[in-house]
């Protein structure tokens, strides 16, 4: 398995919707397996494809940190967002915008169907954290950022570390 480079906020690609996958074969097993061996290299939680540079709808998520000792990663291919309830403002953070964090008010709990590697449909219930790491995830495939759902003067606070970030 290979490490992959992850793009960097100012990366063109971060803001690009993302392509559904219409056939899972040897590429995109191998795209998985690498984004997850990069996940947990990086010490992440999930990871979209297209924070690797792929235009394509896929992100994995780490679940040892829902379940230490537990090494059971999440693949989910074509998400889609199904049902949500309630509300949680807490703190995220993202391998693409290193070192910067900012409270994000999203679901409490949500249903997420997709695909897994052997096309067999899908469903995650998320609750809590795992709910904020989906919609997180779900949101880079449509090309939209943590930082997207701040206010405009906690953008602005932002701003100046971002500007650098995407000057790398």
């Amino acid at each position: 398995m290979t490490i992959l480079t992850i793009k960097i906020y100012g990366d063109p690609v971060l803001r690009k919707q993302a392509k559904e996958i219409t056939k899972v074969d040897e590429s995109i097993r191998k795209l998985a397996f690498n984004m997850l061996k990069t996940v947990r290299e990086a010490g992440g939680i999930g990871l979209a494809a297209n924070q690797v540079g792929e235009d394509k709808k896929l992100f994995v998520i780490n679940r040892s940190f829902f379940s230490p000792g537990k090494d059971s990663p999440l693949i989910v291919i074509n998400p889609v967002l199904v049902a949500s309830h309630g509300e949680q403002t807490s703190e995220e953070g993202c391998l693409s915008i290193p070192g910067t964090f900012a409270d994000v008010t999203r679901q409490l709990e949500v249903l997420v169907k997709g695909i897994d590697l052997d096309e067999k449909e899908i469903q995650i219930e998320g609750k809590g954290f795992l709910s904020r790491v989906l919609l997180h995830e779900i949101d880079h495939l449509n090309g939209l950022l943590f930082i997207d759902h701040l206010s405009s003067i906690r953008r602005r606070l932002l701003s100046k570390k971002l500007k650098k970030l995407s000057t790398k």
